[in-house]
């Protein structure tokens, strides 16, 4: 009796270890007394990479001295060089960043955007355009491509589109329904290509606060995040696989055996 008593309570506590262990795994940022409060405030802008699309308006008091640095749908140049706008010329076109960088800007000609933020760009654009122009005009650069996708052990896996000019890891998760309870949290892991197209792994650990320190808490034009599932679930989902195989097999073996206990009565 005293040793089935030790064996329940070695049981129970094993099983209250585990359940505690489980619940402070499942739980995101932890400790958040380590971060550092010079984070607050601090604002992030990605860089422009090959294959963005970039939307770019430019305005002045004179509409008709800014119409040649903008264009819109519908817009073609003919053979004498003369613009002329279609029935839909209300939309903007957006500027395919080439593989060197370089988008083809009107008038300007190819202009080097490879690594600016947008409003760097914005800085660049004015810059040039003041000699055409009596005043300073006002250029607005925004993003029209900005994509990341979320795979693994999520609720909704795809690829996401978004207007906003940066996207937390935690958002990104959040369009993805968020994570299963069968995801491993404290090694998340997201592929990023450079300027030079060079992809890399990063490793992020979502159960600690300090996460929000990290250079790719900020998702950038086209990573990708992956979710690993937790070994349970792997076994999960290959006892599923394999449970109509097994259940055939018992069925048959069932079969038989009672095929042979009638034979033998």
């Amino acid at each position: 009796m005293k040793l089935y008593k030790a064996v329940c309570m070695l049981t129970l506590s094993a099983l209250l270890v585990s359940g505690c262990t489980s619940y402070k795994k499942s739980l995101y940022l932890q400790n958040e007394n380590v971060l550092n409060e010079s984070l607050e405030g601090q604002l992030y802008d990605f860089r422009i990479m090959p294959k963005d699309e970039l939307t770019i308006t430019v305005s002045t008091t004179d509409p008709e001295a800014s119409a040649p640095f903008y264009r819109k749908f519908g817009q073609s140049k003919g053979s004498s060089g003369n613009t002329s706008t279609g029935m839909e010329g209300g939309k903007l076109l957006a500027y395919l960043v080439d593989n060197n960088g370089y988008i083809d800007f009107p008038v300007l000609g190819m202009i080097k955007v490879l690594g600016l933020t947008n409003r760097e760009c914005e800085a660049l654009l004015r810059q040039k355009l003041q000699p055409y122009l009596k005043e300073v005009p006002n250029v607005t650069v925004r993003t029209s491509n900005y994509k990341f996708s979320v795979l693994g052990e999520v609720n909704s896996p795809g690829t996401y589109t978004t207007d906003a000019e940066k996207v937390t890891i935690f958002e990104a998760l959040a369009q993805a329904g968020d994570m299963t309870l069968f995801s491993i949290r404290d090694d998340v892991q997201l592929l990023r290509e450079d300027s030079t197209g060079v992809r890399r792994v990063y490793h992020l650990n979502l159960n600690e606060a300090d996460v929000a320190q990290s250079p790719y808490f900020y998702l950038q034009q086209n990573d990708v995040v992956y979710v690993k599932p937790t070994r349970a679930k792997v076994r999960t989902n290959t006892f599923n696989s394999n449970s109509s195989m097994w259940i055939t097999l018992l069925s048959i073996v069932t079969s038989v055996t009672s095929l042979v206990l009638a034979i033998s009565k």
